[in-house]
């Protein structure tokens, strides 16, 4: 006779590793979650020297659900342990439930990683249609989007009261005091992201005069391209070496949002164009400040999250028309600095109550 599971719900996580995007969002989902439904949830750690076989078969055993986020940077060296989690759970008969953040996106050799965990899963829960038909239309896996279900994606940062001061925060409260354009961009920088497209529309307005400092607020993926050296060499083949800033990795919400403070406004080029599944962009709306992006490719993008629509609806976000060139984005920038400030409210618990409510359904199958 076997025994109820104790929980609903068990997390796969790494750690203290998992200081990235995805890794936070594991986090603040399974405290949601617990918060709605006390006593649901516990978390397996997975690194190279925790989650054995043995641990991974109890740990599955102890839940009815097992939740996997991808893709969690700090996997990248343990990766068939959470592959191999999943099939011991649904070895155990336990429902998996797998939240895919992006697609396409990814570098290949990374989805063919994931291909076993989208076999395995009961229910793929994602934030993007875009992501959802970038799915579907894999030649190899495009059978799994018929599991996707969608659900609405919080900020995974809350604008703190205080910010903190830091050595970058004085640099760049120099720069604007001598006139500078603050020019932002958060979160990681990687090639679906176009941080050289930002350089170039630096370098227009560079040329109008305006004195742009481009302030990447994240640091480089580490992966198999060169995008980091790609993009110094752009830097300095536009004579923008010593006109742009990366901060690398920012501690704590405190210090980033010190940073934040001191940008004029935030500009996203994006080649897939704005998706629901961009935290990046609700962080940066948090600051009060106008953040111009490239439109969705589709109008149903929003129609899952109504508390992101509204964000444009109101104008804290400003869309850029699909296909503009580098020269509108200039003007976009301009303009939003001209415009009357959004001050964008946030429900920071409502946001993380809409996706754990969501979510939670799938958990409970």
């Amino acid at each position: 006779m076997t025994s109820e599971p104790e929980y609903k719900a068990l997390f796969l996580g790494a750690g203290t590793q998992m200081q990235c995007g995805v890794g936070q969002f594991t986090r603040l989902l399974c405290e949601t979650i617990e918060r709605l439904d006390p006593g649901s949830c516990t978390t397996l750690t997975l690194t190279p020297s925790e989650g054995s076989p043995a641990g991974i078969w109890r740990a599955t055993g102890s839940a009815r659900s097992v939740v996997c986020n991808f893709p969690l940077v700090a996997w990248k060296r343990v990766i068939f342990r959470p592959l191999l989690a999943l099939a011991i759970a649904r070895l155990r008969r336990r429902r998996v439930v797998l939240i895919q953040h992006e697609w396409a996106s990814l570098h290949w050799l990374r989805r063919i990683t994931y291909v076993p965990a989208l076999v395995l899963a009961d229910a793929i829960v994602m934030f993007s249609p875009l992501v959802r038909r970038e799915l579907a239309n894999d030649p190899l896996v495009g059978w799994a989007a018929q599991k996707c279900v969608l659900a609405p994606l919080p900020p995974n940062i809350e604008a703190p009261a205080k910010i903190s001061d830091s050595e970058l925060r004085q640099r760049l409260v120099a720069a604007r005091k001598g006139g500078r354009l603050m020019i932002g961009h958060f979160g990681s920088i990687y090639p679906g992201k176009q941080p050289n497209a930002l350089l170039d529309i630096s370098a227009i307005l560079r040329d109008r005069g305006l004195k742009p400092l481009t302030v990447y607020v994240g640091s480089f993926i580490k992966a198999v391209d060169t995008v980091e050296q790609d993009f110094y060499a752009r830097a300095s083949e536009l004579g923008l070496s010593d006109e742009i800033v990366v901060s690398g990795y920012v501690a704590s919400d405190h210090e980033l949002f010190g940073l934040f403070s001191e940008i004029d406004v935030f500009c996203y080029p994006l080649e897939e164009g704005l998706t629901a599944r961009r935290a990046s962009i609700l962080a940066s709306v948090q600051s009060g400040r106008p953040v111009v992006v490239t439109a969705p490719a589709e109008p149903d993008e929003f129609d899952h999250h109504p508390r992101f629509k509204a964000l444009i609806d109101r104008g804290a976000i400003v869309p850029v028309g699909r296909g503009s060139n580098d020269e509108i984005y200039a003007d976009k920038i301009v303009a939003s600095l001209k415009a009357p400030a959004v001050q964008a409210s946030f429900d920071f618990d409502g946001w993380w109550q809409d996706v754990g409510r969501a979510i939670r359904q799938h958990i409970d199958g």
